[in-house]
């Protein structure tokens, strides 16, 4: 008798699962867990091979069904005369799907042997409504009864959007005591959208806010997090990792460090969260906790708002870092490795405003620049809790300078060399006087400085901004800045020559010890100023700005090294032109006419020269290191800069009405030698002498 009664409930527990899995088939019509199979055993696709069949008629769209045991459609628009896809809604989850499992395992635990059969439920399990309901019934502890559908199920773009609108459920009907646990199943289900292989489906989501809800969603379940231990790794998925730990106003410094690989082919992106001490000393005495999350592919799928002031799309160059801090924190330090290691890929540190739904350039201040890595300080809101870098695309702006600092060199290097040329032919010719003399000294170390730092530029700009270059970036920095700076105190000693020149103090010294006083102001004064401007800011790394090899501006101010001395300079000569102005005006230097108008020109031919050289070239220089500045000074600069050779050969060598008149004469005495040598070569005696070499 009790034998016939257990293979009587053994019957009746194998009719009880046949008719459960049976209810489940023709419900769902595929069982939760398993990827769907085509006939031949492989997995289907959302998506369909076939596009429109109709006539592509420009901006027209069209919509066909998605394959067999998904639901929704595809969208196609005709562009160029052929349909592209253009939206996708393709999906195989559903709310009743993702706790099929759940409820099938609840419901045949309880048919043990051991039990009685009046125990088992026989009834239709209860219809699940909503997200929160089906997890609070299954695994309220940790919602991990929901993973093992969203990983099985495929990347769709309805999929990847069900699924976003899954973490927008929980973070706002299920985060009231969000553990650690519930913090990884969370991650673990957007890691599998966040995914590589899934990045190009995003991009036909009809709801173009998905990513933005994405980002937004993790954040606020995060904000929701408690943290048990000082320090933890809390998640730490391919694509999604988490960190935390606990703080007050007596910790030191904290930071969370980060090292995530975008696929894995490539080396890994670094990533880092500071947060200073003395934003640690806004904190309460009792204990509080700070959390970061690091999302590796999450930039190249957040998607911004539309706005008038840029131009979309923007690319993310880093790791994108959500930061949870506490109450009255707000200044953070991030540091971000480029993705991008291009020479050319410069950097804007951003925060993403949430409600704005698009990054705000506000948010941030880049700091430093250096290589491959951007450090940046933000200010922390409740609207800006994510950080990252992006791409600055080149703009018609860079290439429109570009363009003009190129050919400016061109022309500048041209014009040094034919300076030089010239000199060197009129030299004999022109330095009659000891003070002749002195000044075309100048005028060829002038053109020498500066053909020098020209070079220098040049070489420069051809180093990339790789690890291996970095000294040598320091050195082409280096003599750059000291023949830039040679140029302008070589334009002090001339103005000081023309000055003692008209008050005659000059005729009294030698000329052995004028080229003394010469050199010490043309070379040494730079050397030092150099030097010292290495040994200061080298051992921070800061002398050169590594997006470009010239001074620093940004950490350690190395510029001023050149733009101190270049000012003071331009406001010396200036003085020494108005003290040269004032004495023309006495009459002991000169009481005709004549004598004053020749003065007045050699005044106005000097203004012309140190002017626009130094005051103006420079003066707009450093209009251009403020925000904002308009592009016209930027033009104005890069153009007074880039011709500075042409206006030396202009105004120190081809206006020079005596340096013309040499050229003349020596002209004339080539042409005069040549004529000679033909009528030498042309005489009857020299005929003469021909024939009787040949008899």
């Amino acid at each position: 008798m009790k034998m016939k009664s257990q293979a009587t409930m053994i019957c009746c527990l194998m009719f009880f699962l046949s008719t459960e899995c049976s209810y489940y088939r023709s419900k769902i019509h595929i069982k939760a867990g398993d990827k769907l199979q085509s006939p031949e055993g492989k997995p289907k696709s959302g998506r369909i091979q076939d596009k429109c069949h109709g006539p592509c008629i420009s901006s027209s769209n069209c919509s066909q069904p998605c394959a067999k045991d998904f639901h929704g459609e595809i969208g196609f628009t005709c562009n160029q005369k052929e349909w592209q896809k253009s939206t996708e809604t393709c999906t195989s989850l559903s709310v009743e799907k993702l706790f099929q499992d759940s409820s099938v395992e609840s419901r045949l635990s309880v048919a043990a042997p051991s039990i009685p059969l009046h125990v088992l439920d026989f009834r239709a399990p209860e219809t699940i409504e909503s997200v929160a309901q089906g997890i609070r019934k299954n695994c309220p502890l940790d919602y991990a009864c929901i993973i093992d559908v969203v990983k099985s199920s495929e990347t769709t773009s309805g999929n990847i959007a069900f699924i976003v609108e899954l973490l927008k459920n929980i973070s706002t009907d299920l985060s009231d005591n969000v553990t650690q646990e519930k913090m990884k199943s969370y991650s673990q289900v957007a890691n599998h959208i966040l995914d590589t292989a899934a990045v190009s489906n995003w991009a036909f989501i009809p709801n173009k806010n998905a990513s933005s809800d994405l980002l937004q969603s993790v954040n606020l379940f995060a904000r929701q997090l408690h943290i048990h231990n000082k320090s933890e790794n809390i998640v730490n998925e391919l694509f999604i990792q988490t960190k935390g730990f606990h703080l007050n106003h007596n910790t030191s410094e904290k930071s969370f460090n980060f090292s995530i690989s975008m696929n894995s082919t490539t080396e890994d992106i670094l990533g880092t969260v500071q947060i200073p001490r003395q934003e640690l000393g806004k904190l309460w005495p009792n204990a509080s906790q700070a959390i970061s999350i690091a999302f590796p592919t999450l930039g190249s799928i957040l998607r911004e708002a539309y706005s008038q002031d840029v131009s979309l799309p923007r690319r993310v160059n880093g790791l994108v870092l959500s930061v949870v801090l506490p109450e009255g924190l707000q200044e953070i330090v991030l540091t971000f490795e480029k993705i991008n290691k291009t020479r050319h890929a410069r950097a804007q540190c951003v925060g993403w405003h949430s409600k704005k739904r698009r990054w705000d350039e506000k948010a941030c201040k880049m700091t430093q620049d250096i290589r491959n890595k951007v450090k940046c300080r933000c200010n922390y809101t409740s609207a800006v809790m994510s950080f990252s870098i992006l791409m600055s695309p080149t703009s018609k702006t860079d290439e429109v300078l570009e363009y003009i600092t190129c050919i400016g060199l061109s022309i500048s290097i041209l014009s040094l060399v034919l300076c030089l040329i010239i000199e060197a032919t009129v030299w004999s010719r022109v330095v009659v006087t000891d003070i002749s003399y002195m000044r075309h000294v100048c005028i060829v170390n002038i053109a020498v400085s500066l053909l020098t730092a020209n070079v220098c530029f040049i070489i420069g700009s051809n180093f990339n901004s790789e690890v291996q270059d970095y000294n040598a970036c320091v050195a082409v920095t280096f003599f750059s800045h000291f023949f830039y700076l040679s140029l302008f105190f070589w334009m002090l000693f001339k103005a000081l020559l023309i000055i003692y020149g008209i008050l005659v103090i000059f005729r009294r010294m030698m000329k052995s010890r004028m080229m003394v006083i010469g050199f010490a102001i043309g070379y040494g004064c730079p050397l030092i100023i150099a030097v010292t401007t290495v040994a200061i800011t080298e051992p921070k790394k800061g002398y050169v700005r590594l997006e470009a090899c010239w001074l620093n501006w940004v950490s350690t101010k190395a510029l001023l090294a050149f733009a101190i001395p270049a000012l003071v300079i331009v406001a010396v000569n200036l003085i020494v032109v108005l003290v040269v102005a004032v004495n023309t005006q006495r009459p002991s230097i000169g009481s005709s006419k004549s004598q004053d108008v020749a003065i007045i020109m050699r005044i106005t031919k000097n203004v012309a020269i140190l002017t626009p050289l130094l005051g103006l070239t420079w003066g707009f220089g450093i209009a251009t290191l403020i925000e904002d500045t308009p592009l016209t000074f930027h033009i104005i600069f890069a153009s007074l800069n880039a011709f500075q050779g042409f206006l030396i050969l202009l105004f120190g060598t081809i206006m020079d009405h005596k340096i013309r008149d040499a050229l003349r004469m020596r002209m004339s005495s080539l042409q005069g030698k040549s004529r000679a040598a033909e009528n030498a070569s042309l005489s009857p005696t020299n005929g003469s002498k021909l024939m009787n070499r040949q008899g």
